[in-house]
C-alpha cells in the first residue's frame, strides 16, 4: 500500500467514517475511495486538497512527506 493510501485509510478510520460516508462528503464514489486506499488509482490535486481540508490536515501529511 502506498503512503497516501495508508494515510487516507488511517484518517478515515480514526475519524469514524466508512468509505461510503467519506465518499459522500468528498462527492466521489466509495469505489474510488477504495481504489485510492489500495493504491490502484491516484487522486487529483483538487481531490487531495479537499481531503486535507476535510480532515483538517496538510497535503504533506497525507502524501507521507511529514508526520503531522
Amino acid at each position: 500500500m502506498n503512503k497516501f493510501g495508508e494515510r487516507l485509510r488511517e484518517l478515515r478510520i480514526d475519524n469514524g467514517y466508512s468509505r461510503a460516508q467519506l465518499a459522500t462528503n468528498l462527492n466521489v464514489s466509495a469505489r474510488l475511495i477504495a481504489y485510492w486506499e489500495n493504491g490502484q488509482r491516484e487522486c487529483s490535486f483538487d481531490a487531495l486538497i479537499n481531503i486535507a481540508e476535510f480532515f483538517g490536515t496538510s497535503t504533506d501529511f497525507i502524501l507521507g512527506k511529514s508526520d503531522y
